[in-house]
């Protein structure tokens, strides 16, 4: 790559933009390790959005490798700005992390004194050990799956789940191919296959758009009926909508084809509401994809797989149990989560720091569960035997 007298460089170097480029603060650098997760294959913010960032001013670290599994190359992020970096202990040492999945231990021992977390909680799978090591070292930790845009909707749930209810259909269509070798939809002179979906919410219309585009009969069932009548006002078509109960339920999962669970509670565990004589009574080769399974999931049989083995077959019927579904479209995820994460980093930016976004944004703040020293999640405080502090009560100090 030539730079400006004609000299060629190293194509890992930081490139500068023909753009006005704001000069760079380290306050407001940003860290993007690479997941060790096997199962996690996306990445926070994708080139394009450091190219952003890092002309507004921002200083952007990327761990080698880091984009690879979504299929961004490290000359990509170079190229847009970012410094990349061999050793992990200079893009955890950034004012600001930010990555999908939670940190380990051990990372967060890499993190700065005072710094910003900005990744997935997995609430139900910590351990005191966690929240002790985010109070030790003061770091104000936002978990994303809690974080709320200025409307009130719940951003990075709201895109992860159309992608999985999309992708939920796709994987049975594959499926059910290879299973009973039938097509999922319809065509001219042969009956449409059957969906049944467990959920009326948004995994769940996403899951009955992909489905009805392909001419499948569906069949959705919820709790709650203010769901079912949004769901079906949201997909502008009459269709079988119905309150749980098992007489209507049973005679739906015995003629399905394709089973989708996507039921979920505030409370951090699925309703179980598939029983094992319920899967006996399905067709040999139907398809279950429990989408659900990150939280117990909805179906008694179901067990959780992975990306590498992501099937099992009980009493004939095919599981699908990947805990993260959205990871398999990598890279969509990740232009997702960067189309959420850009604007949000932007905003932090203008306002002067993590600290001014906490305090002049009252919709940011369900987000934030540990704040300099203190656990601000009273669930998180009172399952594991830490003092809870107010977070609105800390900011007032501050004020």
């Amino acid at each position: 790559m030539m730079d400006s007298s004609g000299k060629l460089g190293s194509s890992l170097e930081t490139q500068e933009s023909p753009l006005a480029v704001k000069e760079q603060n380290s306050e407001f650098s940003i860290g993007l390790p690479k997941e060790n997760s096997v199962l996690e294959k996306r990445i926070a913010l994708s080139p394009d959005s450091v190219s952003v960032l890092v002309r507004n001013g921002m200083s952007v670290k990327v761990e080698k490798g880091a984009g690879e599994a979504a299929d961004f190359t490290d000359e990509a992020y170079s190229e847009a700005g970012a410094e990349i970096c061999i050793s992990r202990d200079s893009v955890f040492a950034c004012r600001i992390v930010i990555k999908v999945d939670p940190p380990t231990l051990e990372e967060i021992a890499l993190m700065q004194p005072e710094s910003a977390l900005l990744s997935a909680l997995q609430f139900q799978h910590q351990s005191k050990a966690y929240f002790e090591a985010l109070i030790q070292k003061r770091i104000t930790a936002i978990g994303f799956e809690y974080m709320e845009d200025v409307a009130g909707n719940l951003a990075v749930i709201r895109a992860m789940s159309e992608i999985a209810g999309s992708s939920a259909i796709l994987l049975a269509s594959e499926y059910l191919a290879k299973g009973r070798g039938t097509l999922l939809g319809g065509i001219a002179g042969v009956p449409p296959t059957s969906v049944v979906i467990l959920g009326a919410g948004t995994v769940a219309e996403f899951a009955a758009r992909a489905a009805l585009g392909l001419g499948a009969d569906i069949k959705i069932f919820d709790s709650y009926l203010y769901r079912l009548q949004r769901l079906r006002y949201s997909l502008g078509q009459h269709i079988f909508t119905s309150i749980l109960d098992s007489q209507n339920l049973c005679k739906a999962l015995a003629e399905a084809d394709v089973v989708v669970a996507a039921m979920r509670s505030e409370k951090g565990l699925s309703p179980l509401v598939v029983t094992e004589d319920m899967v006996k009574s399905m067709k040999n080769n139907a398809v279950i994809i429990d989408v659900a399974i990150d939280q117990g999931g909805c179906i008694e049989t179901s067990m959780p797989t992975s990306h590498e083995k992501p099937i099992f077959k009980k009493h004939g019927v095919i599981h699908y149990a990947v805990p993260n579904i959205a990871s398999r479209v990598s890279n969509t995820a990740s232009h997702s989560l960067s189309n959420i994460f850009t604007p949000l980093l932007l905003k932090i930016i203008n306002l002067g720091g993590m600290d001014e976004m906490i305090l002049t944004n009252q919709w940011f703040l369900k987000g934030v569960y540990a704040f300099k020293g203190n656990i601000t999640h009273q669930n998180i405080a009172k399952k594991f035997s830490l003092r809870h502090r107010d977070l609105r009560l800390l900011l007032a100090a501050r004020i």
